[in-house]
C-alpha cells in the first residue's frame, strides 16, 4: 500500500511535569540518543485520558500522576521513509495523530520504573531526566519536532502556574 494511503495511528503524548516545572524525558531503548516524553497507542474504544493514564504507567510505572491540561488540538506527524517498514507498526500506519496531555507527578523519582512492565523486547526507555521546559523539543528527534513545538507552546503556560 502506497504510504499516503495508509491510515493513522491514534496515540497519546503524555507531558509528565514534576514539582520543579521540569519535564519526564526517557531515552528511547531502540534509539540511543533519541529522547521523547512517554506515548502510546489507544485501544479500541478507549477514551484518550484513560489510555494517557495506562501508557504512563505501562512505559514508566508510574500511577502517582493526575491530569491537569489537554492541547486543544490533536497533533500529526509522518514516520520517515527509513522507519516506515523497521518500525514495529511493519508498515501499516502513516504515522500517528497524538492526544496530548500534561500530567501533575505526584510521587518521588523513586516511583519512576523504567522496567516495571517490559514487553519482550525490554524497556521502553533506557534512561530518564527532568528537563527544563525549553530543552523538550530540542531534544526529540527531527521528524517530531514540530509537534513537540505545539505541545510545549500549549503547556508552557500550564507549567508556569504550577
Amino acid at each position: 500500500m502506497e504510504q499516503n494511503t495508509l491510515p493513522y495511528r491514534a496515540c497519546v503524548g503524555i507531558m509528565l511535569i514534576n514539582q520543579d516545572g521540569h519535564v519526564f524525558m526517557g531515552e528511547r531503548r531502540d534509539t540511543p540518543g533519541a529522547w521523547q516524553m512517554p506515548q502510546g497507542g489507544i485501544q479500541k474504544d478507549e477514551d484518550p485520558r484513560v489510555a494517557a493514564l495506562r501508557e504512563l504507567y505501562e512505559e514508566i510505572g508510574v500511577s502517582k500522576a493526575e491530569i491537569i491540561g489537554q492541547t486543544a488540538q490533536t497533533y500529526r506527524y509522518d514516520f520517515p521513509d527509513f522507519l516506515q517498514h523497521r518500525s514495529v507498526y511493519k508498515g501499516k500506519y502513516r504515522g500517528q495523530d497524538q492526544h496530548w496531555f500534561a500530567l501533575r507527578f505526584l510521587g518521588t523519582d523513586a516511583d519512576v520504573d523504567l522496567v516495571a512492565h517490559n514487553d519482550a523486547e525490554g524497556p521502553e526507555f533506557i534512561a530518564w531526566k527532568w528537563v527544563p521546559i525549553e530543552q523538550v523539543s530540542q531534544l526529540i528527534v527531527p521528524f517530531k519536532r514540530a509537534v513537540y513545538d505545539g505541545v510545549v507552546a500549549e503547556f508552557r503556560p500550564l507549567i508556569k502556574q504550577l
